[in-house]
């Protein structure tokens, strides 16, 4: 839209007002400083490599583990995100317990001797639902989000305040001896915005350096940084000569939304990438993600799957995904042993070939490492270095540390590949293990809220529910012999129901926005009561005007004939928030009485049906998942704890699902007696489901430095 790309948006910056040196506070503290070559700490140049592990998408009894197979993958640095609407999920109400200990999650990544760099955003994205945003945010008057507004500026500042004080005060930044020596702010501008001149600096002294992505107009001091597959080729590096070159997010994969296939990158293409930017004097490189997680609850964005980054080097359940981790790996460990040379030495670049050319750093002392890269995608190339004639296999780059043998290349894998397995631990196949409660489909009488007109879905349900039903009843007359319901809706699924009888579903897609219901339906010559069950699949997590979005349905006829059409999108209509065993919350034990349980009969294809089962922890420590494949739509609870939305049914183009397996943490199961319970919206078969575990045959990683100090 036009009207779009004119606005002008005044992004606010939360930023340490200090100079380029940056550091003090103690006599246990580090300073951390940076330069137009890298960071600095306590006056030493650094190489870093960092990896995104979000708390959130992980336990607190998983950390550790995934915590040190990221050291010992070569990473220095642990990255993640500060989650503002688990922190405050009402105004100045926090929550830091459990999945959301932020502290604990740090000071993990201190006792393992890693760095850490903290994104507090506020904003986020992150395929996380709303962006990170909590939704009271929604009502606040007059905001408008991730711009010069006074309501937002108020409560962002609020939060981040919040964050700051709290790492402060357990001591966890660099400059108080903590693990935490890079900020990084998100409020990122969006494609339809451009930034103004003018930034809100708030002086929150963190004593460490801030950096900010996707923003090249990022004011002193702010670093900006580089986001993306390939930053050696797309970076047109700092906006200043006295920044350094750093590189926040390198998508190891990409995300994955229901309806869509996973994205594999290879372990080739990102050590390619990684070291065209080393060699282009980068000096900071993250890896979005090196664990994903899984999306638990509600808390993914719209249409995006429970497993999150799967394919990064440390799959979904923190299972080592060979050869991506090993040979990461070994280019750390190649880069790292030659990083005096990188970080003192005189850059050179020139060609070799006609796509060849080199990188070459060279120290008054003697010291010299070369970058050797062959852009050739098919064909191999024979070139002359220092007069000595070198194979580049394609698409690959050599690095030789002292410029004259080479010790890693990008192309050649050393490192052995591993399968995932999974194993059925235990089948739900018996009918006497499973029970069952259809929810309640309400009518127009039984709503408590009502309106002339389709109210917008997010805003009435508050995000307290996925779920909105909208009701209205009518008497039709007597010409209405085949009627047809015509339904348009901005959400993301509706069921339909008349008098009680389901009468079918239609969805959109991530790429799609919007779509249309159309069935024939059945009415009787009495009061008709018509009830739409609109449903949302986590909220957008980006774009503009996020504070305005419209959700659900938008317009309702009933067609009759061609002649003869009732439309009821201005009309009386009924409302209620959640579905009954919801607002119940019968997937906790001490609740299961709160409605009628009854035996389930083998009975599949029911709509809105809640399930449950008890079933016994796999013995051993592997991962744990449920296969869903035969189960349409819904959400499952282990003992109380959402592991997810599941849309089995929501097929990709080549026919298959999305997502069948679902993460369930052994932090979440006792040894016995585990309470499992499904609600299936569209209808699907329990009884084919299974408990399983996962687990990688072995691998072993080989790392040759033969020639390093020859």
């Amino acid at each position: 839209m036009k009207w779009l790309l004119c606005l002008v948006v005044v992004v606010v910056v939360v930023v340490v007002v200090l100079p380029t040196a940056i550091g003090g506070g103690g006599g246990s503290g580090r300073d951390v400083t940076y330069d137009g070559r890298s960071l600095i700490i306590d006056g030493q140049r650094k190489i870093l490599f960092s990896g995104s592990i979000h708390y959130p998408r992980s336990t607190p009894e998983m950390w550790p583990s995934l915590i040190a197979k990221a050291k010992d993958g070569g990473v220095d640095v642990i990255q993640t995100y500060v989650f503002w609407n688990l922190h405050e999920p009402q105004p100045g109400q926090y929550d830091f317990s459990g999945r959301y200990d932020l502290v604990g999650f740090i000071k993990e990544i201190q006792a393992q001797g890693l760095y850490a760099c903290l994104r507090i955003g506020p904003f986020i994205e992150s395929e996380w639902t709303y962006g990170g945003f909590p939704f009271w945010l929604h009502d606040v008057p007059d905001i408008i989000y991730r711009s010069d507004n006074e309501p937002f500026k108020f409560y962002m500042q609020n939060f981040t305040t919040k964050i700051v004080k709290l790492m402060k005060s357990e001591g966890l930044y660099a400059s108080e001896g903590g693990p935490i020596i890079i900020s990084q702010h998100s409020m990122r501008k969006d494609l339809h915005m451009s930034v103004g001149p003018q930034l809100v600096a708030v002086g929150l002294q963190t004593g460490v350096p801030w950096v900010m992505c996707k923003q090249t107009d990022a004011p002193d001091p702010l670093i900006n940084t580089c986001n993306g597959m390939r930053c050696g080729e797309t970076f047109q590096g700092p906006n200043s000569p006295n920044k350094p070159s750093m590189w926040t997010e390198n998508w190891t994969s990409f995300y994955q939304v229901f309806g869509g296939e996973p994205y594999i990158r290879s372990a080739q293409d990102i050590a390619f990438h990684v070291a065209l930017f080393i060699a282009k004097k980068g000096c900071y490189v993250n890896y979005y993600m090196y664990h994903g997680g899984t999306n638990f609850g509600r808390t993914s964005a719209a249409y995006f799957i429970t497993s999150y980054y799967d394919q990064a080097p440390l799959d979904e359940y923190g299972l080592i995904r060979q050869p991506k981790w090993g040979h990461l790996k070994e280019l750390h460990a190649a880069i790292k042993s030659c990083s005096t040379s990188l970080l003192e030495g005189e850059q050179t670049n020139f060609s070799i070939g006609q796509l060849q050319e080199a990188y070459v750093f060279q120290e008054e002392s003697g010291g010299c490492v070369a970058f050797l890269l062959n852009n050739d995608t098919k064909n191999n190339a024979t070139v002359q270095f220092h007069n000595i004639s070198f194979e580049l296999l394609p698409k690959s780059i050599s690095i030789l540390p002292n410029c004259q043998h080479v010790i890693f290349n990008t192309a050649t894998i050393e490192t052995e590949n591993n399968e995932r397995t999974t194993t059925s631990s235990q089948m739900f196949d018996s009918e006497e293990r499973w029970e069952e409660f259809t929810d309640v489909i309400p009518n127009f009488s039984d709503a408590n809220l009502k309106s002339n007109s389709l109210l917008e879905h997010m805003n009435t349900t508050k995000d307290q529910s996925d779920y909105l039903w909208y009701t209205f009843r009518f008497q039709q007359n007597s010409s209405c012999t085949e009627p047809v319901l015509h339904i348009d809706s901005l959400g993301h699924v509706a069921h339909a129901f008349v008098n009680n009888m389901y009468f079918g579903t239609a969805h959109g897609s991530h790429d799609v926005k919007g779509f249309t219901f159309e069935n024939p339906i059945l009415l009787n010559n009495e009061t008709n009561n018509i009830s739409v069950l609109s449903v949302m699949v986590g909220l957008p997590d980006s774009g503009p005007f996020l504070e305005s979005r419209f959700a659900g349905l938008t317009g309702v006829e009933i067609q009759c004939s061609e002649e003869v059409t009732y439309n009821f999108t201005n009309y009386e209509w009924g409302y209620q928030v959640g579905l009954l065993g919801e607002m119940q919350q019968i997937y906790n034990e001490q609740n299961l009485s709160n409605v009628v349980w009854s035996k389930t009969q083998n009975s599949t294809n029911q709509p809105l049906t809640w399930y449950k089962t008890v079933f016994d922890a796999p013995i051993g420590d592997d991962p744990v998942t449920l296969d869903l494949s035969t189960m349409g739509k819904g959400e499952a609870w282990v003992n109380g704890q959402s592991v997810g939305r599941y849309w089995v049914s929501f097929h990709t183009s080549k026919g298959a699902s999305s997502q069948t397996l679902y993460h369930v943490p052994r932090s979440f199961l006792k040894s016995s007696g585990n309470l499992l319970v499904l609600l299936e919206e569209v209808g699907g078969d329990p009884f084919h489901i299974s408990l399983n575990t996962v687990s990688t045959n072995d691998s072993h990683i080989h790392i040759h430095y033969d020639h390093l100090f020859q």
